[in-house]
């Protein structure tokens, strides 16, 4: 665990962590709107404070002295005693004002840096991880932090400082008794909420912990719904589903139980020290040391205290729950990136400059250390060459395309661009210089315009409908009622799989990329959109490197070299045609595929 995730591992330490984000470097103007702010609260307490005072006094000014006395209206008193109603009530909304923007500004800053780190993480990462829970993490991580910035600035400070001066005034105006009756109550008060809320905290984490597994459940259940219906699994899913619902029941109804007994402690507590200062106060004025209008005072300052003290204890549970919430937020940022630019790392050449020599040289990678998938591989594609890359499942084919894009680094060896070692270039660059047509091509729950422009955002119009046309679906799009704009669905699942794979194509033809990896693009599809796909595939290759990763051997019949995958090893390689001569694992690969129709006779291309 690094020293940073045991800093914020606690609830002080994840409030350390906020507080840059509320007193920002280099924004002198945020700066000013919190100490502007926190004059405002100062402003409104004071004006709070001398409401009851001005109050008293009129009511002293009204109390008859004699039988024959005449009542004199306090005017002054009473217009003193609504300007501070007015002050009170306007310096509140005014600190609530000029906090708003720095409040929200911190909220929109660490969702950010959040989603930002999380693309920085690396591809292991997200392979752990589901991605409803990391969204979940971020929604209570930011409502926490407008919780606590809205709750511990607006009440918890201004409520603290209220209590001080309303203890001093106690003290100044009466004696020690009230002011020792009011900090015991309060002080109580407090000590039995914080010590109580811990309890609550542990079935609020709980909650948290089975609330994110419902909430993905329910996720990868309806993501997955054409599984689910395959086998006739509703009800399953639905029991898995209740399962962890009736975990969050239990713990919710534990919750209510507990907030019912903390509420009537909290009761308890106010209503004891009330009535001990009221008896202080009704025996001063039976004695004759206190006027009719202390007493009211001492009334009203209590019931004064009750309102935010009452409403102290759920802004404290808040508080705690909302530093909870951010704290695994914050833990998310804590979480280390395995791929990182190196401080000397330069970028790539441009892709137009590119000429795209690929070399592997004696690269070995697992992606877990007792087991290895590369094992020693060493090849090169030239410039504006193809290799074609084939073998059985779990030879390391896939495992290839992610060490190309530096998703994760080789355990042994170098990968080289035009001399350069991937390691030592930014990944930005190297990624602007990479091209990719998928297997499994997901597309976003947008349109199709938006999806092909995601090969190069800000594209034009036209510049979208010349890629739809290289990649043969721009008259697909144009029979569509709403064409560019219709939307594809979740994942794409709106289109065929002919039709998906035409989109990465377009969208890929639009980013112009100068190397160019095509992983088993065509392996799911009947062998007529095969040949369409196929077509397509032969204009986007034209002049670019390319690497081609099949299972049919019929889409690197024309790579300049073949490389034969077996434990990720290279065993054979060649061309197309001394493979087939060679007969060895390609050849029999090839007439197996060739029996079961998928490829052409073997006759036909060994001539």
């Amino acid at each position: 665990m690094s020293a940073a995730t045991r800093r914020r591992g606690s609830l002080l330490g994840t409030l350390r962590t906020l507080l840059p984000y509320l007193w920002p470097r280099n924004n002198p103007r945020a700066r000013f709107s919190v100490a502007a702010a926190g004059l405002a609260l100062v402003a409104a307490k004071i004006a709070t404070v001398m409401v009851p005072i001005a109050y008293s006094r009129a009511v002293d000014a009204l109390a008859p002295k004699g039988a024959s006395a005449v009542i004199v209206l306090p005017v002054a008193m009473i217009l003193a005693y609504g300007l501070l109603r007015i002050g009170a009530s306007s310096f509140g909304e005014l600190r609530d004002a000029l906090f708003a923007a720095v409040q929200q500004r911190a909220v929109r800053t660490v969702a950010l840096e959040t989603f930002r780190h999380l693309h920085r993480l690396s591809l292991r990462f997200h392979l752990e991880r589901q991605t409803g829970a990391l969204g979940r993490v971020i929604d209570r991580g930011t409502d926490g932090i407008e919780s606590v910035l809205r709750l511990a600035v607006f009440n918890v400070l201004p409520t603290l400082f209220e209590v001080l001066l309303v203890t001093l005034v106690l003290w100044r105006v009466f004696d020690w008794r009230f002011a020792s009756i009011t900090l015991l109550a309060v002080g109580s008060y407090l000590a039995f909420t914080v010590g109580f809320t811990g309890v609550r905290l542990r079935i609020r984490r709980t909650m948290n912990e089975t609330d994110n597994e419902a909430k993905n459940k329910a996720l990868d259940s309806l993501i997955n719904h054409e599984t689910v219906k395959y086998f006739g699994n509703e009800e399953h899913e639905a029991r898995k589903f209740d399962e962890s619902l009736a975990r969050y029941e239990r713990a919710a109804v534990r919750s209510q139980v507990t907030l019912n007994v903390l509420n009537t402690g909290q009761a308890i507590i106010v209503a004891v020290g009330l009535a001990a200062v009221m008896l202080l106060a009704a025996e001063g004025v039976r004695a004759g040391t206190m006027t009719v209008g202390k007493f009211v005072l001492v009334n009203t300052y209590l019931l004064q205290l009750y309102q935010p003290l009452n409403f102290l204890g759920f802004v404290y549970r808040e508080i705690r729950q909302g530093l909870l919430d951010m704290e695994q937020m914050f833990q998310l940022l804590d979480a280390p990136i395995d791929i990182r630019d190196r401080p000397s790392a330069r970028a790539l050449s441009p892709p137009e400059r590119l000429a795209g020599r690929i070399e592997f040289e004696d690269v070995r990678f697992g992606y877990r250390p007792e087991r290895e998938i590369l094992r020693g591989l060493s090849f090169t594609v030239a410039a504006g060459g193809t290799l074609g890359i084939v073998g059985p499942t779990g030879s390391g084919k896939s495992t290839i395309t992610r060490l190309v894009f530096r998703f994760y680094d080789p355990t042994g060896g170098r990968i080289l661009i035009d001399g350069a070692d991937i390691r030592e270039v930014t990944q930005a660059s190297l990624r602007a210089a990479i091209g990719i047509v998928p297997q499994d091509t997901v597309l976003f729950n947008d349109t199709i315009g938006y999806n092909i422009a995601y090969g190069r955002p800000g594209a034009s119009e036209a510049e979208i409908e010349r890629a739809a046309r290289l990649a043969r679906i721009h008259d697909f799009v144009r029979r569509l009622p709403e064409g560019y704009a219709t939307r594809v669905g979740e994942r794409g699942l709106k289109l065929s799989g002919g039709e998906k794979q035409r989109v990465a194509i377009a969208r890929t033809l639009l980013r112009n990329p100068r190397i160019l990896i095509l992983d088993e693009a065509t392996s799911a599809l009947d062998t007529g959109t095969e040949r369409e796909i196929s077509a397509a595939l032969s204009g986007l290759e034209r002049g670019r490197t390319t690497l081609i990763i099949a299972h049919r051997l019929s889409t690197v019949v024309e790579a300049d070299e073949i490389l034969v995958l077996d434990l990720g090893q290279v065993v054979e390689r060649g061309t197309h045609a001394e493979l087939l001569a060679a007969g060895g694992l390609y050849a029999r690969m090839w007439a197996m595929q060739a029996i079961e129709g998928e490829e052409l006779p073997l006759a036909e291309h060994a001539a």
